[in-house]
């Protein structure tokens, strides 16, 4: 069945098969972007590099996406979006074998680059292919559902790769992803519904460009929320194996453990996104960043103590769960139909540059002053995202009000 978010009915079935396969790719997808979070220490001592330089490995990663994702997806537009997803999660397991492979580091780092612009590409066409299977009203509930394969990516995903890491060396962790990525390619051209995604436009009507669209203000002010926000979470995460051992009490075995324990909690926050994008989600999306906030300083606070890092870290892990997925929501309602997939698309490069930006950060940090300052680096980075979203929310409100009262007849009430 072809449909679009132009003509998706509200008597159509609830396209449960669909958004679950893309789950699942994205799944295979993410857990192979973080598969080094977990990984770090060993891939470090058996390429002999140093940990920021093997932390480096996910900067290289997003910067690729940073790069080729708007110009990928602007060459690739007119191409069937389930063969483009089929086709780059191919090119996704092909990486990870490469990088399983790789005999020194700079092979390893070809192995990224080619993963990271099929990454790219695979994000500018899923972050808005749920907006095609589903109405307005249930685009939130359409967006947790696949946002669970990102989601699970951090609950079974990292934490397995970790420990099949620890049990086989990190090479198998990355063979074998790889075969999962394979496998989750079959199941998309299955169960995944093609979409038509091109708009119709009547005769004689011009192509207006991305930046004159009346929503291309409100969605670079949210790709600036987004870099803001990944930039400070990533400042953190990408060394998080690190501080664990060298800050904390927590030997290199349960490090897999505590990865298991912050996803596990992501599903929590996702449940509560699900819910919260389709009745409040600005109050939501305020509540949950400043609880990360609040959990990520009390775990710097108190290092030592493993019950306060422990419940920070599950805290933290339910709290950033449902992010994403409430950004991905607020930027399908911010874009217009006509430039959403070049939206999702620079929607992928702003998560990528703060993915990217923030293990560059943190690796520039941990050279020059330690791990113990990421943390207090990741909340000032994510309250200046937080301050820009609610600026932005606020300067919204006042012109719609200003709008209405234009708008009001003379003579009216009120």
């Amino acid at each position: 069945m072809s449909v679009s978010s132009a003509k998706v009915t509200t008597t159509a079935p609830f396209p449960y098969l669909g958004l679950l396969s893309l789950a699942g790719a994205i799944f295979v997808s993410v857990t192979s972007e973080f598969l080094p979070t977990g990984l770090l220490p060993a891939m470090a001592r058996d390429l002999d590099v140093g940990i920021s330089t093997a932390g480096y490995l996910v900067t290289v990663f997003a910067g690729t996406v940073v790069v080729a994702t708007t110009p990928l997806a602007a060459v690739t537009q007119r191409f069937s979006r389930k063969s483009l997803i089929v086709v780059v999660l191919l090119v996704i397991a092909v990486a990870n074998v490469l990088a399983a492979i790789a005999p020194t580091y700079g092979v390893l780092v070809a192995a990224r680059i080619l993963g990271g612009l099929a990454h790219g590409l695979f994000w500018a066409v899923v972050a808005a292919y749920s907006a095609h299977l589903v109405p307005a009203h249930q685009l939130g509930k359409a967006v947790a559902i696949t946002a669970g394969g990102g989601t699970a990516a951090f609950v079974l995903g990292v934490p397995v790769g970790t420990a099949i890491g620890n049990a086989l060396g990190w090479r198998a962790a990355f063979a074998i992803i790889g075969g999962v990525v394979a496998l989750l390619a079959l199941v998309i051209v299955k169960f995944l519904p093609p979409v038509e995604h091109r708009v119709e436009r009547t005769a004689g009507e011009a192509r207006v460009p991305l930046r004159r669209d009346p929503s291309f203000r409100a969605v670079i002010l949210l790709c600036t929320v987004i870099l803001l926000l990944l930039t400070g979470q990533n400042t953190f995460y990408t060394y998080i194996a690190a501080w664990l051992t060298d800050i904390s009490a927590f030997e290199p075995g349960s490090v897999a453990l505590v990865l298991f324990l912050y996803g596990g909690a992501g599903i929590i926050g996702l449940i509560g996104a699900g819910y919260a994008a389709d009745r409040f989600p600005r109050k939501a999306f305020v509540g949950v960043v400043l609880l990360v906030m609040v959990a990520v300083l009390t775990l710097a606070l108190a290092p030592s103590s493993t019950v306060v890092v422990l419940t920070s870290v599950i805290v933290w892990g339910a709290a950033f769960g449902g992010i994403p997925a409430l950004l991905q929501t607020r930027m399908l309602r911010t874009a217009s139909f006509r430039t959403r997939d070049l939206s999702a698309a620079l929607q992928t490069t702003a998560f990528n540059i703060g993915i990217g930006g923030g293990a560059l950060l943190g690796g520039l940090l941990l050279d020059g002053v330690g791990l113990g300052i990421l943390p207090f680096t990741m909340i000032a980075i994510m309250a200046a995202g937080l301050a820009l979203s609610l600026a932005t929310d606020t300067m919204k409100d006042r012109r719609e009000r200003h709008r209405l009262h234009a708008d009001r007849p003379v003579g009216s009430p009120g």
